[in-house]
């Protein structure tokens, strides 16, 4: 992508540790509005959406899901040197792809909720398409998107500001996800009609966020080019080379372990909730919505709560305390019971603290470890880092959603028939999305919980590598 000289932009620079106004981290925040709300609506609805709207077997439903993300393993890092080659004197290297990607994520975000006049192999491979397109444009609007973080600020604990106000509108889009669902649920009847009235309005508040992205961050977004393009030192490297010292970025490597496994933990959950709260606590569908607002609700008002510990105590210790939370949570909701209605209301609560720190503390921690790769190699490579950290949430999604939907097929869990009511599920079925709601997601805390304990990089070792970085640019 590429403007011509009379398109230029000039803007004045801003010195990257200056704080940001507000106006700007509002802009920045909504950028993740409408990755938001579409995500958490493919998270929570798309594979029930699959068996007891399409009439898929949970086995193909969760097959489609990881076909997509196969894909996204393939264009996520692509996407992302693309992004850090992008060359565009008025818009910069991130929001042309943002500028003409949201349109087009908005129609194939909708085109997954469509039910087709098809059945068997071509519904499918239906959504196996619109599937592959829809997370194209996904990671063509949110790549770049997450890589802006580090040229917004490289003040250590702004980062942690920042990604503040992000996920407080991304948490606040899934809250309205799930609004928006409880209440199109309650309205209308027919479930095929639910989803499409759902994804259309979901598909024009995603654009339009997007837009109001754009235009907010672009000042900031051009003084910090402008300064990059002149400390630039060496030519660009191959996707391969690029790719290897990545790899080889070991502080990187714990960030993408911590993710990996606090995503499969969040995606797991996200999507065996909804069964468990109409098959194992024997509530109404219109229910599941205010079940999962109290865990984003909650994870919404901790984020400036673990925001203003991390100045203090650390991303780590901030990190473990979240994530004890989540664990004490997941470990009790195996015994819930039908009837013990405030109690998973209880245990909500409790995982929304730990989710919140899910969201903030690794995306917190990616900035730091880019400064680290600038110092060794003397560029920057948002795009490529923060391609593996978009594959890896998509592949936390995908594995997870796989790992349910051939576990519950397994277990005897019957789809519904299109037209027909929701059946009754045998002991089989429901001893799996307990183990599926509850063991599961703990294993993979635990995980998450280790890596973290051995993340080398301080507040105190990160402001010396912006120390080198900043007598390498006075040479």
């Amino acid at each position: 992508m590429s403007d011509s000289a009379s398109d230029s932009y000039s803007p004045q620079p801003t010195p990257e540790n200056e704080k940001l106004d507000l106006k700007t981290k509002l802009a920045y925040g909504a950028g993740d509005l409408g990755p938001a709300i579409t995500g958490n609506i493919s998270t929570f609805f798309l594979l029930i959406f699959f068996t007891n709207v399409a009439g898929i077997p949970a086995g193909l439903a969760g097959s489609i899901l990881l076909i997509g993300k196969i894909w996204d393993a393939i264009n996520d890092p692509i996407i992302g040197v693309l992004t850090d080659r992008t060359k565009s004197r008025r818009w910069g290297r991130r929001l042309p792809w943002l500028l003409y990607g949201a349109i087009p994520f908005g129609i194939f975000f909708f085109l997954q909720w469509i039910v087709p006049h098809a059945s068997g192999w071509m519904l499918f491979w239906y959504y196996v398409v619109i599937g592959v397109l829809s997370q194209t444009f996904y990671t063509v609007v949110n790549l770049p998107y997450t890589a802006m973080t580090p040229e917004l600020t490289q003040d250590y604990d702004e980062r942690t500001k920042l990604n503040s106000f992000r996920f407080a509108f991304s948490i606040g889009g899934s809250i309205l996800s799930l609004i928006l669902t409880k209440v199109i649920f309650d309205r209308i009847a027919d479930r095929q009609q639910q989803y499409v009235v759902l994804a259309t309005i979901c598909a024009v508040i995603a654009v339009l966020s997007l837009y109001v992205c754009v235009w907010g961050t672009r000042a900031r977004v051009m003084a910090f080019e402008a300064k990059r393009i002149q400390a630039e030192e060496t030519t660009p490297l191959s996707v391969g080379e690029q790719i290897k010292i990545v790899l080889s970025n070991k502080p990187f490597l714990y960030v993408i372990g911590i993710y990996l496994f606090s995503w499969l933990a969040v995606q797991v959950e996200a999507s065996i909730i909804p069964y468990f709260v109409v098959n194992c606590m024997r509530l109404k569908e219109s229910d599941v919505p205010t079940v999962l607002i109290a865990v984003q609700g909650t994870a919404l008002l901790m984020l400036f709560v673990w925001s203003y510990l991390s100045e203090r105590v650390g991303k780590k210790a901030v990190y473990f305390m979240g994530m004890s939370s989540w664990i004490i949570a997941a470990a009790a909701i195996y015994f819930l019971k039908p009837g013990n209605v405030g109690l998973i209301y209880l245990v909500g609560v409790m995982t929304g603290v730990g989710v919140s720190t899910a969201y903030l503390i690794p995306w917190s921690m990616i900035p730091d470890v880019i400064e680290l790769d600038e110092l060794q190699t003397g560029q920057r490579r948002e795009g490529i880092f923060y391609g593996f950290m978009v594959l890896l949430q998509k592949f936390g999604l995908a594995i997870g959603l796989f790992v349910v939907g051939n576990a519950l097929q397994a277990s005897g869990f019957k789809e519904t028939v299109a037209g027909h009511p929701v059946p009754i599920q045998p002991e089989s079925a429901l001893e799996a999305i307990r183990i599926a709601a509850g063991p599961l997601p703990t294993i993979f805390l635990i995980c998450g919980l280790v890596l973290t304990y051995f993340y080398p990089i301080t507040r105190e070792i990160h402001a010396e590598i912006l120390l080198k970085l900043k007598e390498r640019q006075q040479r």
